[in-house]
């Protein structure tokens, strides 16, 4: 099934498996090209375009996390029936565990969910970047080295990017985590050892949010560290989504 949400960027005709990458604030599909190729052809990468970005930069933006998995999620209930799990880093984590509460509701769990670079949904940081000034934004940009910042100077760029990376940090900030069943689905949270924004003791935190079971693997690096361990994240993965076809 085609979409505007979803990119299959080396479909495949019979996957034994389906990974759902969900980006970060300011992110999009593209960021999830190389997990694709290299899991092609036994999984089938679903990197989820966001609304507002890229091809789809003429689409409002959904406001909140909230909306953003309400509509995941209906998405995915029509996929073909695969075991499945979903990867999300920073904001793409908040939106995967939301869509994981909906789909468990729907009793169609995924196998695991992988969070990345973030906090658990109910550990919260008073940061209001979405108020600050542009110049503010982009600093906070800067800081955590999620676009490349050589791009920042190209005023065209930082007038194109900014109501993005605006609109996702508000999405983020204003998120309230609503207690409520916890999962069943296993969570496996990578975390940079020097990630400004996801200290380690608040990613060990997710292990609070499911009786699936919790593994915490933390790897050198700040917020996109996982830019430099592909390697362990995408062993990782293939790994539990193996054990996952077998049984």
């Amino acid at each position: 099934m085609q979409n505007a949400w979803f990119r299959r960027f080396h479909p495949s005709a019979a996957p034994s498996a389906r990974l759902v990458c969900l980006p970060h604030a300011g992110g999009s599909a593209s960021f999830y090209f190389p997990v694709s190729r290299a899991l092609a052809p036994d999984v089938e990468v679903l990197a989820v375009q966001y609304p507002g970005r890229q091809d789809r930069r003429h689409e409002p933006f959904v406001p909140t996390i909230g909306e953003l998995a309400d509509q995941i999620t209906a998405l995915l209930r029509q996929e073909s029936s695969l075991p499945t799990a979903l990867f999300g880093h920073s904001m793409g984590a908040m939106v995967a565990y939301e869509v994981t509460r909906r789909l468990e509701a729907a009793g169609a769990a995924p196998e695991v969910l992988f969070v990345s670079g973030r906090r658990a949904p109910d550990r919260y940081r008073d940061d209001r970047v979405h108020t600050r000034s542009d110049e503010g934004v982009i600093a906070e940009i800067r800081r955590l080295s999620g676009t490349d910042t050589d791009l920042l100077g190209d005023e065209e760029v930082v007038r194109m990017i900014l109501p993005v990376v605006r609109n996702d940090y508000r999405a983020v900030e204003t998120y309230r985590h609503e207690p409520g069943a916890v999962l069943s689905t296993p969570v496996v949270a990578f975390t940079g050892t020097e990630d400004p924004v996801a200290p380690v003791p608040d990613v060990e935190a997710w292990t609070e949010h499911t009786t699936g079971g919790f593994e915490l693997i933390p790897l050198p690096g700040g917020h996109f560290f996982l830019t430099r361990h592909q390697d362990v994240l995408l062993r990782t993965i293939t790994g539990r989504l193996a054990g996952a076809v077998s049984a």
